[in-house]
């Protein structure tokens, strides 16, 4: 029983394939951002090398947990066996990875990770945020909707979107997206802008669909615009833009101390699937 670290991302994608793909929807963050990783090298989110690592019971057999991390954005986990938590945390530190930054995963899985660091390194790991998996059900446009109509964004929207990404990332707490994953995004049809008048008010991403999953991403309204239901309208129409493409399922993620956007995806459609943490350095 063992961990393998990598920074060759198509090796890991061949490695992981299996594993990721049997649980879509719980683990499109890692599909997404691996896809980013092949498509445009290991440098794509950061000056850092990308951490990736699996682990297998045996040899000759499949992986069973992974972990991917992008400096400096969270590591990611995978449903971790009791068993491979502690050779993790002493594989990561004899590759000479000493500083974690934050961590996500189901509950069970980031606190048996942080415990395991704290007692290999004595750092501290404390909640940043709790999240919540959601699923789309049967798709429920708001009725009334808002004034206005959807459309995909192009090359001439780039100032606007990188804007409304950078400034939804300062609001949430998070790092700021990839230049290149942004424009690839762009230049892909993933960003659909929300406009009344003429007037972009709302932008929802979403990502490419893979193993039949798409996942909503940023969903964000200018401070001055929100309470019209601009946001439920852009993510209505992102949602129905991967549909209509031939994803099977469309997920999103939400902050659990965020009520309104809670109570308003579950409007739309979707339903919870599980929660997981994300778990910074004290």
């Amino acid at each position: 029983m063992s961990w393998k670290l990598t920074s060759d991302a198509e090796a890991y994608a061949q490695a992981v394939s299996e594993l990721l793909g049997a649980e879509p929807e719980r683990y499109t963050v890692l599909t997404t951002v691996l896809a980013s990783l092949v498509k445009h090298g290991p440098n794509v989110y950061g000056a850092d090398p990308p951490v990736l690592a699996w682990w297998s019971p045996g040899a000759a057999e499949p992986a069973r947990a992974a972990v991917l991390r992008t400096p400096p954005h969270p590591m990611h986990l995978s449903v971790l066996p009791d068993q491979a938590v502690v050779p993790l945390v002493t594989e990561l530190l004899a590759a000479g990875v000493t500083e974690i930054g934050s961590i996500i995963g189901a509950e069970r899985d980031a606190s048996a990770f942080a415990a395991a660091w704290s007692a290999a390194t004595g750092g501290q790991l404390s909640v940043r945020q709790r999240q919540r998996l959601f699923r789309l059900g049967a798709l429920t446009p708001p009725d009334p909707g808002p004034a206005g109509a959807a459309r995909v964004a192009t090359a001439a929207d780039e100032r606007i979107v990188r804007q409304w990404d950078s400034a939804f990332a300062a609001e949430t707490g998070q790092s700021g997206g990839s230049g290149t994953v942004l424009i690839d995004k762009l230049n892909a049809g993933r960003y659909v802008l929300w406009e009344t008048e003429g007037e972009p008010v709302s932008i929802a991403s979403v990502t490419e669909t893979i193993a039949g999953v798409a996942r909503v991403g940023q969903v964000y309204t200018p401070p001055g615009r929100r309470g019209r239901g601009y946001g439920g309208a852009v993510t209505v129409a992102a949602t129905q833009l991967v549909l209509d493409e031939g994803a099977t399922s469309v997920v999103l993620f939400t902050d659990l101390e965020n009520p309104v956007s809670n109570s308003l995806y579950v409007k739309l459609g979707y339903r919870p699937v599980e929660d997981r943490v994300l778990l910074g350095a004290s």
